[in-house]
């Protein structure tokens, strides 16, 4: 995975491929196929999930059902565990262009993200069948990882496909994080929001979530449709009023939540619900894991580490100036890491449209970061989604340093005006600075490291 992470600043500089192996150990700490082998394991007729034991010889049937991006690495792990005594199962994953592993008993789905696509309803549609199976007798595993709102849809009554589209489209154009976005989601469709929990019922159901949401909570991560759901029609509206998308918002989805606020249509899975009581669910795989390893693997190659933060959120182009401001803290005075230094910060970003330009938030990120780092030596603002997939292209993220203004600048670009156009893809391509590791089959999130050798 290292030589997938090179970039032009990385193959110059003394600590690049150092650097490298530090992105390729957070991936490799956060690969689904070991941590869904490690949470969901068996025993002979025993299978142990998380800190729990089922006897499989109470079950009349086992299914897989899942969504998200690292769904068809976690059914491959699911599967082989499971052995004879998987029944069949249906996962949607994202379709990145790579080739689809063949699972015998389980259809994987290909969808579209971050927009959901005609095959995203389909595979719901699908999937809401083979829960209808489900009875007492059974045991469900769902199988939960980032991407899973866009991927799985069953639209709630009255409203279109295109309409979940356009408000989508919307509200990542208004910069809203993704808590925001799956409040919305969950109140629009029959399997998040607890809904996926209330069609496997009254069967057993377990849950393995690989988490790509600041600081994990559940109720997010894909919209949650297997737990109880906090917020509420109200909520709803009032991210409608927050980001001004009354007027914007198709009719549809209006009339169907002004209903919901006034008791006209049924709320999302509660807290305390007796579908609830049947469930467990088992965090296999977070952004923290990915940082440790960043630091553990930045310690052993000799740099000063430190992790800053998991939590790391805001518009992309002003934590670009943050990460900056530390670099230059630490070349100049050698705070809060003395040289050489390799600040670790986890999270995810957001962008708020203002051009028509390509990229993504981490490309946003590195070229704000690139302004501000401008002519200090030894030092890189390095951001990379972990998913490998950045925005709607097939980069990773970028690395910016200290040369990267110069350079640009020396080939007829105008950096102030990539960012203003939010146009950073073809800004770090023309520099050989993008990251192109390829899919990675996990999703936990970004992360940024500041280096100064």
């Amino acid at each position: 995975m290292s030589e997938r992470l090179f970039t032009a600043s990385l193959r110059s500089a003394p600590w690049g491929k150092a650097v490298a192996q530090v992105m390729a150990a957070a991936l490799a700490a956060v690969d689904p196929v070991q941590a869904t082998a490690v949470s969901l394991r068996r025993e002979g007729d025993w299978l142990i999930a998380g800190e729990r034991r089922y006897d499989l010889r109470m079950f009349a049937r086992v299914w897989l059902v899942g969504a998200g991006k690292a769904g068809a690495a976690m059914a491959q792990a699911a599967a082989a565990t499971l052995g004879d005594r998987l029944s069949g199962g249906i996962v949607v994953v994202k379709d990145d262009g790579a080739p689809l592993p063949a699972i015998p008993g389980v259809t994987l789905v290909q969808a579209a993200h971050p927009t959901p696509d005609e095959r995203s309803v389909v595979a719901g549609q699908q999937m809401a069948d083979l829960l209808a199976q489900a009875d007492e007798r059974d045991l469900v595993i769902a199988l939960i990882s980032g991407g899973g709102s866009a991927l799985l849809n069953l639209p709630v009554p009255g409203v279109t496909l295109a309409d979940l589209q356009r408000l989508t489209a919307e509200l990542l154009a208004c910069g809203a994080p993704i808590g925001a976005i799956n409040t919305l989601r969950k109140h629009l469709d029959r399997l998040k929001g607890g809904g996926l929990a209330r069609l496997a019922a009254p069967a057993t159901l377990i849950t393995l979530i690989l988490s790509d949401v600041v600081g994990s909570p559940l109720d997010v991560i894909a919209s949650g449709p297997t737990v109880a759901d906090p917020t509420t029609f109200a909520d709803a509206l009032a991210l409608l009023d927050h980001y001004e998308l009354r007027d914007r918002c198709p009719p549809a989805i209006l009339a169907y939540l002004t209903a919901g606020a006034r008791g006209e249509q049924p709320e999302t899975l509660k807290p305390g619900d007796p579908v609830l009581a049947k469930g467990q669910h088992v965090l296999i795989g977070s952004n923290a894991q990915a940082a440790q390893a960043a630091l553990a693997a930045a310690q052993a190659a000799g740099f000063h580490a430190l992790l800053l933060t998991t939590s790391l959120e805001g518009e992309a182009r002003e934590v670009g100036k943050v990460l900056a401001a530390i670099a230059r803290e630490i070349a100049t005075n050698g705070h809060p890491l003395t040289r050489p230094a390799c600040v670790i910060a986890g999270g995810e970003t957001t962008v708020t449209l203002r051009g028509t330009g390509l990229g993504g938030r981490n490309q946003e990120l590195a070229l704000s970061a690139a302004l501000a780092l401008a002519g200090l030596a030894d030092a890189a603002v390095i951001a990379l989604a972990t998913d490998g997939g950045d925005g709607p292209t097939d980069a990773a993220g970028a690395v910016a340093t200290g040369a990267t203004v110069a350079r640009a600048r020396a080939l007829g670009l105008d950096p102030l005006d990539h960012l203003r156009r939010n146009d950073a893809y073809p800004f770090f391509a023309a520099l050989d600075d993008l990251l192109r590791p390829g899919p990675t089959g996990t999703n936990v999130n970004d992360l940024a490291l500041v280096v100064v050798g």
